[in-house]
């Protein structure tokens, strides 16, 4: 309320920003679309960069990854992102306004900031905002926390430059997009777009034990379902910091499986513990199952409005 009265300031930064967001708590699937941007726009000529809170990393301020960067030091997402992308500068900051001008002093070459999960960080003024919103729970029916998951206003959702409505299913029809906009009832100024979760082929043989430290595993499990009926999956809340404990869990539940399958947050925090290690004593692998991002509408028209507002806003 204060922000939108105008009480506390927002500031911006001479360089374009794109937001990837939501107003929700639980996962809808951001850092595959800032993956998907950092394709995007690295295919196009630009140099971007990711700016991102680092959630429950060890440390604090403003943290540039480098090679002995680890999940503990900048968080299990940027650490992802940059085990994917080396080339690209990926930072982590409580403030986003002070990381992102620490960004533009130490990389010169920088055409874009793309600022994941900062739709609540209203201290940075971002020049392009994307909302994200699950296909199985979009934001209009949704509730505020603690009876639904609503971590904003509904009413926020008209600062988005764009909608991505997340997770559909590979049987959605066109018909059920036009339900979904209808009932959005979006203004002019906004775009609609619809995109699912590809997830890399599975070429494993054998039975794996599925674990997640994620928000919501059910779309991850069900997948590995379909292909490893037997899959049994062993989850931790979000983000979890496996304990020596955990470790011993896990492997005693292993120990009826050909492998564990987990996702690539997840392996992020694993490394830093000794189970990799204990599971190819045992002759077992432990393996990440990527996804990325898969547009149900015409991916062009997505691609047009992200390039054209970098295009148009970057410094000359």
């Amino acid at each position: 309320m204060l922000y939108d009265q105008h009480v506390l300031p927002s500031s911006a930064v001479d360089v374009p920003t794109i937001c990837v967001g939501n107003i929700a708590v639980g996962g809808t699937g951001k850092t595959p679309m800032v993956e998907y941007l950092l394709r995007l726009l690295t295919a196009n000529g630009y140099h971007p960069a990711v700016l991102s809170r680092g959630y429950k990393r060890a440390t604090r301020g403003f943290v540039m990854a480098d090679g002995s960067s680890t999940a503990q030091r900048i968080g299990d997402e940027a650490m992802q992102m940059h085990r994917k992308f080396p080339d690209v500068p990926i930072a982590v900051c409580e403030s986003r306004v002070r990381g992102a001008k620490q960004l533009k002093r130490q990389v010169p070459q920088l055409d874009v900031i793309i600022l994941d999960d900062a739709m609540q960080h209203r201290a940075l003024r971002c020049g392009f905002t994307i909302m994200l919103t699950p296909y199985d729970n979009l934001y209009i029916d949704d509730h505020m926390l603690p009876w639904g998951t609503l971590r904003d206003l509904p009413h926020r959702a008209l600062k988005a430059d764009a909608i991505v409505v997340t997770k559909c299913p590979d049987s959605i029809q066109p018909i059920d997009m036009r339900v979904v906009d209808n009932r959005l009832h979006l203004p002019t100024y906004q775009q609609l777009h619809f995109t699912g979760l590809d997830y890399a082929p599975m070429e494993q043989e054998g039975v794996p034990l599925v674990l997640c430290g994620i928000a919501q595993p059910q779309y991850m499990f069900d997948y590995v379902r379909s292909i490893y009926p037997h899959a049994e999956l062993m989850a931790y809340p979000d983000h979890h910091r496996y304990k020596a404990r955990d470790i011993e869990a896990i492997m005693s539940r292993a120990k009826s499986f050909d492998f564990v399958l987990t996702t690539e947050k997840d392996i992020q925090r694993l490394r830093t513990t000794d189970l990799v290690a204990r599971l190819e004593a045992q002759g077992k692998r432990l393996i990440a199952l990527p996804i990325s991002v898969r547009f149900c509408t015409p991916h062009e028209l997505f691609d047009k409005q992200i390039l054209n507002y970098v295009r148009e806003n970057r410094k000359k």
